[in-house]
Parts: C-alpha cells; structure tokens; sequence
C-alpha cells in the first residue's frame, strides 16, 4: 500500500472512462478511488473548448473536495481541450490520456506509419499528431487520424463482435490498412472493448490502449508500492451528474466486476480553490 493514503480521482464525461480505471486498479490495487461521471453534459465533443475546460475544472473541483492525490483525465477530448487548463489550476498532479498513449506509440512503430482513430472531436483536435511528433521528433512519423463516431454507441448498446460491427469497423480501417499502418491508437475510452475484433481484424498491427498506457504513467507517478498482497476487491466510490440506469450493466463489462450504484451529484455550482501563480 502507498504511503499517501489519499484516493486518486478519475473523471469522465462519461462511462468511458471505467477502461481507464480497470488498469488504474489492476496495476495499483492497493489504492483508492474516486471515479466521475458526467453523465448530465455527456457528449464533451461537441462542445466548445471554453465549455469542456469549464466542465472539466468543475469536475476536478469535486474530486479535489474528496482530498485526491492525483486526477487522472480518462478523457480523450477533456485530454485533448483541458489538459493545460487544469495543470495550470489544479492544485494536484494531473494526467490525461493522450501523452501516454502518443509516447507509447512513437516507441512501438517500426514502419513510421502510425493510425489513430477516436470521435470526431479528438480527432479534429490533432492532438494525438501533435504528441506523437513531440515524443519522437526525429522519428519523421506519419500518422493516419480516422473518426469512428459509430464505435461509441455499438459499445455502449454491447455490440462489440457483431456482423454490423465488423462491417462498420471495415469501412473505418480502410484507410488504415491501404496506408500499411503498424500501430494503432485507440483513442477513444470506449474503444478497448472493440480490442478483441480488432486485434482479429489487423493481425498485424499493435494496438495501443490509451487506458492502459496511462494506468502504467499513473503508477509510476504515484511511486512504489509494498509487496503485501491485496486479497480485498478494489475499493471505488462511483459518482454520476445523472441517473443512468445501464451504469451496473456497463461498468461490469468495462471493469469486469460487479460494483455499487453510483450516487448522483452536482457539480456544475463548484469552483477550484485559488492557486497563487508564479510570475514568468
């Protein structure tokens, strides 16, 4: 067990993010959680960048009322839109999922021809490129963005290997495979639950886990842990900005365990605590 006994908080606009949190918890299984949902304003795609950063700071405000150590930002487009914004507020370290990922990616390429594909607003942003060039600069890295708006909802409806899927993923991955990628980047938090069609799909090609690759980063900030065995189950504090009755349904497909019922907040009256800023 850590030395800092304070729970890490994770947010999401959604459920998504609970495939970030089974590798948080699998890989420190020691520690406590606090998870957000913001299952009121989800999607934060198509929201503005000004919307998502003021959302995002409200729902780092209630985890920071639960004394987390670390927010980790198990969003793509929150990653994408907000990231600086709560560096820069957030009195605790903070981590989003696209670093981790790019990192991970420029490293497992040989090719130099890397895919991305996430929704639309992730893959507007050009995020993902722009931390792929910045972790390999000298690598000379093409990467092959791709939206899959479809991929979120055939999750969430549990259609992860059907006929229809496949034909969808097909018509996605085209592009991908004519442009003779090596690595994919599944930028989306939904997307590792299509991992085993994929895999099956593009034999060839490693797919990387934006959840997992953050879990690894979140571990390593968060230091060593004791070799006590954990013989307890994880403990999580769920919290949802709506009802969603599917929540049970879908957070034991993400997670793979049965887990309690949310309890609904608000959060959009919460501020962050004022943080005095150097002078540059």
């Amino acid at each position: 067990m850590a030395e800092d006994q304070r729970p890490i908080g994770v947010f999401d606009s959604g459920i998504g993010g609970l495939s970030v949190l089974k590798h948080l918890v699998r890989l420190m299984p020691g520690e406590r959680f606090v998870y957000l949902g913001d299952t009121a304003r989800v999607p934060y795609g198509n929201k503005s960048a000004e919307t998502v950063q003021a959302y995002s700071l409200q729902c780092a405000a209630f985890l920071l009322q639960h004394n987390v150590k670390m927010i980790v930002v198990a969003c793509n487009t929150a990653s994408a839109l907000a990231l600086d914004v709560l560096r820069r507020d957030v009195s605790v370290p903070v981590l989003g999922v696209i670093e981790p990922a790019a990192a991970e990616a420029a490293r497992a390429t040989t090719s130099r021809m890397v895919g991305v594909i996430g929704t639309r607003a992730t893959i507007s942003s050009n995020s993902y490129a722009r931390a792929i060039e910045q972790a390999a600069p000298d690598k000379n890295i093409i990467v092959h963005s791709q939206p899959c708006p479809l991929f979120v909802p055939l999750v969430e409806e549990g259609w992860l290997d059907t006929p229809a899927t496949r034909l969808i993923a097909g018509e996605y991955l085209r592009p991908m495979v004519a442009n003779h990628i090596d690595t994919l980047v599944l930028g989306c938090t939904h997307y590792p639950l299509l991992k085993p069609m994929l895999t099956s799909m593009l034999p060839d090609v490693r797919l990387i886990d934006c959840g997992e690759c953050t879990a690894t980063v979140a571990a390593e900030m968060n230091g060593p842990v004791d070799d006590e065995p954990i013989t307890s189950t994880p403990s999580i504090y769920f919290y949802l900005t709506d009802n969603t009755p599917s929540f049970p349904i879908l957070a034991r497909q993400f997670l793979g365990i049965s887990v309690n019922e949310p309890v609904r907040v608000s959060v959009d009256h919460l501020t962050l605590p004022h943080i005095e800023h150097e002078e540059s």
